[in-house]
Formats: structure tokens, C-alpha cells, sequence
């Protein structure tokens, strides 16, 4: 069992977000793979779509505009578990 932080996903199901969760679910497990515990997706209302680190807010669709690109997620997460690392051509 890893000991890496806990993604949580939470997408609102009412606006069918499930696919654009997914998806990002995804590019965080190929790119930080075994560094993380778990990612997980959770069902929701309201238009919420929000991405937290062990419940720190590392992304909220009201707060900062929209949806973020699997780039700038990467790099926000990068920067709270691993601010050292290179994540290669997504930081150029």
C-alpha cells in the first residue's frame, strides 16, 4: 500500500463530468503513478467540479474560471507533493 497523498476528483454528475474527471484521474496516475495513494472520483451537485490533495484545494471550477488543462494540474500538484520535481516538457 502506498503512503502518497489522496487525490479526490469531485465532479458534478447533474453536468455529466464524469468523462472530464476521469480523464484527469488519469493523467495524474501516468504521471506520478506509484507517488500517489489513491485517486479518487466523487460523485456530485451543484456544478462542482474541485481537485484536492489530502483536502487541500488544489483546483475549484468556481474559484479559479473553468477547468483546468492536464498541464496545469499536473504542475499545481507537482508543486504541493514535490516541489522539486522536473515534470519534463509540461514545465517548458
Amino acid at each position: 500500500m502506498s503512503t502518497g497523498p489522496r487525490i479526490e476528483i469531485h465532479y458534478c454528475t447533474g453536468c455529466n463530468w464524469l468523462l472530464r474527471a476521469g480523464w484527469i484521474a488519469q493523467e495524474l496516475l501516468q504521471t506520478f503513478g506509484t507517488d500517489l495513494a489513491e485517486v479518487a472520483l466523487v460523485p456530485g451537485q451543484g456544478g462542482i467540479y474541485r481537485i484536492t490533495v489530502d483536502g487541500q484545494v488544489i483546483w475549484d471550477r468556481k474559484a479559479d474560471g473553468g477547468f483546468p488543462g492536464a498541464a496545469e494540474i499536473k504542475q499545481r500538484l507537482r508543486d504541493v507533493i514535490a516541489p522539486g520535481r522536473d515534470l519534463g516538457h509540461v514545465d517548458r
